[in-house]
């Protein structure tokens, strides 16, 4: 890496998209981002979710399946994860936020509906990892979304060492409706062509 470029965006390769605790691969705006946006896009599932289970397994599983589905995504394409952007849907989304965290390369976060707490618990958040992230991030979240408010968004984001873009969905809330799945592609399309 030359001097000077050391936060320079990467070519993108591929977007690899992972659902939340209660959804599955084929969830309305991961089938959307997979159909409209002109870059390679794979969406993987949990295997507990393969395997029938409806409670996700813990984080450490959960971020291992992220990193070797990032690394199978990126061996496929034949090139490496830190020329992928990671994410999907809350819970998807933070885990691949964590493995991020936790030292996987990667170009980029797209991070739909991040669940910044439990519903009703504020003094619960899950953000303590957001000072190890340090690659450019995309926030796609319901403005009436119970799992963090777009005031409380404003006091943690900032820990996020690399560049943090936020996009609010009007009226929405934690599951938005299929018919802002145009609005979310955009807000992706439009971050992607960044890199």
């Amino acid at each position: 890496m030359q001097p000077g470029h050391e936060n320079k965006p990467v070519a993108v390769a591929g977007l690899l998209l992972v659902p939340g605790a209660g959804g599955n691969a084929d969830q309305h705006t991961l089938v959307a981002l997979d159909a409209e946006l002109g870059l390679p896009v794979r969406r993987i599932e949990f295997a507990y979710r393969r395997e029938g289970r409806r409670f996700p397994d813990r984080a450490p599983k959960l971020i291992a399946e992220v990193r070797s589905g990032a690394e199978a995504f990126a061996a496929d394409l034949g090139a490496t994860t830190a020329e992928l952007v990671l994410g999907g849907r809350s819970m998807g989304g933070r885990m691949c936020s964590m493995a991020v965290a936790e030292g996987l390369p990667a170009a980029g976060l797209v991070l739909l509906s991040y669940p910044l707490h439990p519903p009703g618990r504020p003094d619960r958040l899950r953000v303590e990892h957001f000072g190890d992230v340090n690659v450019p991030a995309l926030f796609v979240n319901g403005d009436r979304d119970p799992f963090g408010t777009p005031d409380e968004f404003a006091v943690h984001l900032g820990a996020i060492a690399g560049e943090v873009t936020v996009h609010w969905l009007e009226g929405q809330g934690h599951d938005p409706k299929p018919r802002v799945d145009t609005e979310i592609v955009a807000a992706v399309g439009a971050f992607l062509a960044e890199f």
